[in-house]
Parts: structure tokens; sequence; C-alpha cells
């Protein structure tokens, strides 16, 4: 957190949403939804959560009012954006949530805005830097191991690569909880991979240089006892709050 005198004040960290239909009360519409576990999540690491609805356009205005942002998990990316047909298994798309975090993630990386990509989080960034998707992982392992049972996660056992940031953050070793069809093909070149499934799945990625971004197949908001990710990032937003203000 940045010091404001006596004041810590916390850094702002975007999570966005995507459209789906929701029910509460009496009420039965397209609601912009989140799983409240991201901002239960930012809220332990001392950050503040904001969260973004899927706009068309992402403006440069949105991100100069944020300090760091949560690429969160969701709907598989279009393949039409790595130059793929759909595959039979591919899941529900959501265009407009496409193209709201394609530009978000664009702004944010201009800015210098400290990132961390959850999931499908992960899968959007090796995408728009020139990446592809294995679209079903079971079709390739003959198993559906990484995509646990409807609404759950199957644990797995995660290997970090030394040296990583990742490894850092998180440790050699990381019970990791998935949920997850799809994984990385081929790896953007400006990205390195940092962490693996013991059946070889890239498990995790970040860039070399540049601002902080890190990238995990895994869902970290799903463990309400480690923090250690959001609070890595949390720390780079308030490094990169003070900066910017200074």
């Amino acid at each position: 957190m940045v010091s404001n005198g006596s004041e810590q004040i916390r850094p702002v960290i975007g999570l966005p949403t995507y459209v789906e239909q929701a029910r509460f009360g009496t009420w039965d519409v397209e609601s912009a939804v989140l799983a409240h576990s991201y901002v239960r999540m930012v809220e332990r690491a001392g950050g503040i959560p904001v969260l973004l609805p899927p706009a068309a356009v992402a403006r440069p205005e949105l991100v100069d009012r944020l300090d760091g942002l949560v690429l969160t998990g969701g709907a598989d990316v279009d393949p039409a954006r790595y130059g793929a047909p759909p595959d039979a298994a591919l899941g529900p798309l959501k265009a407009d949530r496409d193209e709201s975090e394609f530009g978000l993630l664009a702004l944010a990386r201009a800015a210098g805005l400290p990132i961390l990509a959850i999931c499908r989080g992960l899968q959007l960034v090796n995408v728009a830097f020139g990446g592809t998707l294995i679209q079903h992982l079971p079709d390739l392992l003959g198993n559906d191991d990484h995509s646990g049972t409807p609404g759950g996660f199957h644990t797995t056992k995660v290997s970090t690569v030394p040296g990583s940031r990742v490894a850092a953050i998180a440790g050699p070793d990381v019970k990791a909880s998935c949920h997850h069809h799809q994984a990385v093909a081929i790896l953007a070149e400006s990205l390195v991979a940092t962490a693996h499934a013991p059946d070889g799945t890239i498990e995790a990625a970040e860039t070399t240089d540049g601002s902080f971004l890190v990238g995990v197949q895994w869902h970290p908001e799903a463990d309400g006892t480690d923090t250690r990710l959001m609070r890595a990032l949390v720390e780079a937003a308030a490094s990169y709050r003070r900066e910017r203000n200074s």
C-alpha cells in the first residue's frame, strides 16, 4: 500500500466482469457479474476491488484510474483471434467480453499497469501476444483432470520454474485449484512458461521485461487462505501508483 502521511492508500484493482442472465428478487435480467471470490481476494490482499463491465471499447481514461488489473476467468476466447476454426468442444463465446478485454489489456500494457491473469486471463494474454490455444485439453491428454466437476475445481500439483517470478511468489510447488478445458498450445514469444502440471500442461507464464505480468492457469481466488499472488499484484500496483504520482 502507498503511504500518505499516517494514511495507507490502497491501490485500485480492476476486475473485468461478463454478461449473464441473472435472477435476484423479482428480476431476471442481463447483468454484469463476477464471482465474489475475486472481490474477497483483492480485499484480503490490501487492494480496492473495482468491477469493470464489458464495455465495447476500452478507454484510456479507465486505465488511468486503475493501479492494477486482474484478467479474470470465464468463457473461451474466440479461436478466430488466433486463426483457428472452432473445435466441436468449444464452450460459449462472449464477443463483447473479448472485444473489451483485448482492448483493456493493450491499454494496460502500454501504460505499464501491473497485471495478474487468471485462467481465461492467461489464455487471453497468450493470444493477444501472438500465441495459440489447445481448444479442448481432454482430446490431447485422454482425461479431464484439469476440468474439475461442474461448478467445482480439481486440485493439481503444479511445479514452478526456479528463478521465475511466480516461483518467488508461490514457491516451488503449488496445490492449484484448476477448472479449465483449454490451455496454451504455442506460447507467445514474449512470454516464458514458468509452471507446469505433471502432464506438461503450461500452468503459468510471465513476461521477463516490462511491468509486472503474471498469468496462471489455475484459480487462486478459489483458495481463501492463500493471497500470495494477489498480494504480489497489490504490491506492484502500490509501487505503480507511487511512481505515477511522484
